[in-house]
């Protein structure tokens, strides 16, 4: 299929699996993503079998997420990520990106973790982020810096699930770090702490704030933030939200079996 795979091996969950491929250009990335997902799920079928995407199809056990490396390269070819005298080895330009991306994280999110179930992945304790940070090593935070450097400096966004549509995600990710790049942000500085284990009090004293909870709270982050409805455009923006509200309010009627588990005796 022409896919340069980069590393493959099993992940932490039963059954569940990592592959990496070689970088390209947005578009590129995208279509890749769609061919592969494609690709998997024929292939599963001829053994009888069902491979998903979903974020989180078993409880108490990691989701599945959909980790986005970036970087920016000029007309040269030349990652302008890479400063060698950084002590992260990330340029000015690097951090502009990721405090536009972190700025904007929790209007997207409806975007990246578009589906009720993507929240259920969104919870500590099971190494999807939460938290609205940045970090080389600490993989409580939603965008990592891989240990890489030269031409293969990046940023992970951890946050993104792969029920995303591919090419609305890449968007409004790629609108968020020009964003940040453009206005010279103030910037957001990185945090080594353990999140995760902190109280709220303590987040708070940092700063960190949160993705949102829920598919309607991120609906509604989403619908005010104007650099996600000019990068989307009025039409897809207004129809995704009035979709997913639709998805959200099916949702919030139907009883659960959990619900019944949880009540139906009891009361």
């Amino acid at each position: 299929m022409v896919l340069k795979p980069e590393a493959s091996h099993h992940e932490v969950a039963p059954g569940q699996n990592e592959i990496n491929f070689e970088f390209a250009d947005v578009v590129e990335a995208c279509d890749n993503l769609q061919t592969f997902k494609m690709v998997v799920k024929t292939i599963a079928r001829r053994h009888n079998l069902h491979a998903t995407f979903m974020p989180k199809p078993i409880a108490n056990i990691n989701g599945s997420g959909m980790h986005t490396n970036c970087s920016l390269a000029n007309e040269d070819g030349k990652n302008v990520f890479y400063d060698e005298n950084d002590k992260l080895g990330l340029s000015l330009v690097a951090r502009q990106w990721i405090t536009g991306v972190l700025n904007h994280s929790q209007s997207f999110c409806a975007i990246t973790n578009p589906t009720v179930n993507s929240y259920k992945r969104l919870v500590p304790g099971f190494e999807a982020p939460c938290y609205i940070s940045w970090s080389e090593h600490n993989r409580s935070v939603m965008i990592r810096k891989p240990s890489s450097r030269g031409n293969q400096t990046r940023t992970e966004i951890r946050s993104v699930d792969p029920a995303a549509n591919p090419y609305l995600a890449m968007s409004v990710i790629l609108a968020s770090g020009l964003d940040g790049i453009i206005k010279k942000s103030e910037l957001i500085e990185p945090i080594d702490k353990n999140l995760f284990v902190l109280t709220d009090k303590e987040r708070e004293d940092l700063g960190v704030k949160k993705l949102p909870d829920n598919l309607k709270e991120a609906i509604d982050l989403l619908s005010k933030d104007e650099l996600m409805k000019s990068t989307l455009g009025e039409h897809i923006f207004n129809k995704f939200i009035e979709y997913k509200n639709r998805e959200w309010i099916e949702f919030k009627t139907t009883v659960t079996e959990w619900e019944l588990k949880k009540y139906f005796k009891l009361f």
